[in-house]
């Protein structure tokens, strides 16, 4: 190990003269080269410090997606504080509650996601858009911050109705990226599109990439097209969920994009092998992976050219992470990518054993060759009549079949078998819902116990958000019966 893989702080200054000429951000409308970062995050730092933003304090970031976003995540470093990213799709009305829980008193609001009134307690500090004055000509002082800086609150969705708030340091990310980065090279002249939210560990995966290698990010605006912004903005790299994969390659532009990258990185769920048989078949450089928020993004992936049977699997372990299963078949993982524990009413939580193995509530398998499959979580487990039902197995079966875009099992209680499985389906534009057809298909890939007593349509007001909230569609399934 080299003693660049290993320093002791974080330095944005040495970075930003390695990558001085390269893009560090490319948007349709302009490119920031690595470059021109200093001079931001330094005008940025003075502005919030002024404001009342202090060292190791917890501050709140509300807005969507932008480059001011991203220098404010820097320039929040740089000063020692926590960036605590919100979800938009958070009602205000329980922003109080989540900021109480990590004991934040400050909020940074971004434009354009006005917040409609103000809080209690809570100093709420709107961005001025035209923050940057043109760089000035003399020297700055340099930005070097200590990899052990605690750096980010992420808030990952809970079943409890409160979100946990993963707490991670700088080298958490930076050790992720760099694992990552070992794997599927990312470096000047290549594009990751950040087509995931700041506020989603894999939306800041994409950012430490870019710093680590000196790879851009790609931010596209606001709706659109993701075809369109893999042209629009010459993107390299991407990462998915398989439902966005399923509607990329089921139009011709969306496979053309796909085929001119590097790579797509695809997880967040269990990946029909359907689906990445025909995403092979279109030249998709596919790299499918296993994650979660509390190990910083990545935990294992598939090189570069695995060959289809690789791909069927969420890949090896990661430099700088380490996996084992538990007697039951749990993942557990550490490493220097885990987190420091969950904030829980300003109190930090490490809900480790005494190995400092975290157990992530994923099952899991290890092949001969250390490649990863996950059949699913512990806690979807449901019991009918005897018989141990994993929702993800159902879901897999149902996603294999032609016209379904998106399946959610879940278990309803039953009088006689105690829960039953009922499934939630949403199938591709012009393709009608036939229960007795999906029926008929999974009979011949499932014990009868496992076929799902009833087929609904995917709900329109579903809340919207990269994965489904099984928690929403549980209860609208017991209201169904």
């Amino acid at each position: 190990m080299s003693s660049m893989d290993t320093p002791a702080s974080f330095s944005l200054s040495r970075l930003a003269r390695r990558w001085s000429s390269h893009p560090f951000l490319i948007t349709p409308q302009a490119t920031i080269a690595y470059g021109e970062l200093i001079p931001r995050i330094h005008t940025l730092s003075r502005y919030l410090e002024q404001a009342g933003i202090s060292p190791k304090a917890p501050v709140a970031l509300w807005g969507n997606n932008s480059p001011l976003y991203l220098i404010t995540l820097l320039a929040l470093w740089k000063i020692g504080a926590v960036a605590a990213p919100l979800s938009t799709r958070f009602p205000e009305a329980r922003l109080p509650r989540l900021l109480g829980h990590i004991g934040s008193r400050q909020c940074l609001v971004l434009p354009g996601v006005p917040l409609d009134s103000p809080f209690p307690g809570i100093q709420t500090l709107p961005l001025p858009p035209d923050l940057f004055p043109s760089p000035p000509s003399t020297s700055l002082p340099e930005i070097d911050i200590p990899l052990s800086h605690d750096a980010t609150i992420i808030f990952t969705s809970g079943s409890t109705g409160m979100p946990k708030a993963a707490l991670h340091t700088l080298a958490n990310h930076y050790y992720s990226a760099l694992g990552s980065n070992r794997n599927i090279p990312f470096g000047p002249g290549d594009r990751w599109l950040l087509a995931l939210p700041l506020y989603h560990v894999g939306g800041l995966a994409i950012l430490f990439r870019a710093l680590v290698g000196g790879g851009a990010v790609a931010l596209p605006e606001p709706e659109m097209p993701l075809h369109e912004a893999i042209e629009r903005l010459k993107v390299t790299h991407l990462s998915l969920v398989a439902t966005q994969l399923y509607r990329l390659l089921a139009e011709e532009r969306g496979r053309q994009a796909l085929s001119r990258l590097k790579a797509l990185l695809v997880g967040g769920s269990a990946i029909p092998p359907a689906l990445i048989r025909e995403a092979i078949a279109a030249g998709v450089p596919l790299h499918t992976t296993y994650g979660c928020t509390e190990m910083a993004s990545q935990v294992t992936t598939t090189p570069p050219g695995a060959p289809p049977e690789a791909l069927m699997t969420s890949g090896k372990v990661l430099p700088y992470r380490e996996l084992k299963l538990a007697p039951d078949g749990e993942i557990l993982v550490r490493g220097q990518t885990r987190f420091r524990g969950y904030i829980e009413k300003g109190k930090l939580v490490q809900p480790f054993d005494e190995e400092g193995w975290y157990a992530t509530g994923d099952i899991g398998r290890l092949d001969a060759r250390g490649y990863l499959t996950v059949p699913g979580r512990k806690d979807h487990m449901f019991i009918s009549g005897g018989e141990n039902i994993h929702p993800e197995e159902i879901e897999r079966a149902l996603a294999e079949i032609p016209g379904v875009e998106q399946a959610v099992v879940v278990a309803v209680e039953h009088p006689e078998f105690g829960h039953r499985p009922v499934a939630f389906i949403r199938m591709a534009a012009g393709k009608p819902l036939s229960p007795t057809d999906l029926r008929t298909t999974l009979t011949r890939q499932l014990p009868r116990f496992k076929i799902p007593d009833r087929f609904f349509p995917w709900p329109e007001h579903h809340p919207p958000g990269i994965k489904p909230d099984r928690e929403f569609l549980r209860k609208l399934a017991g209201e169904y019966f």
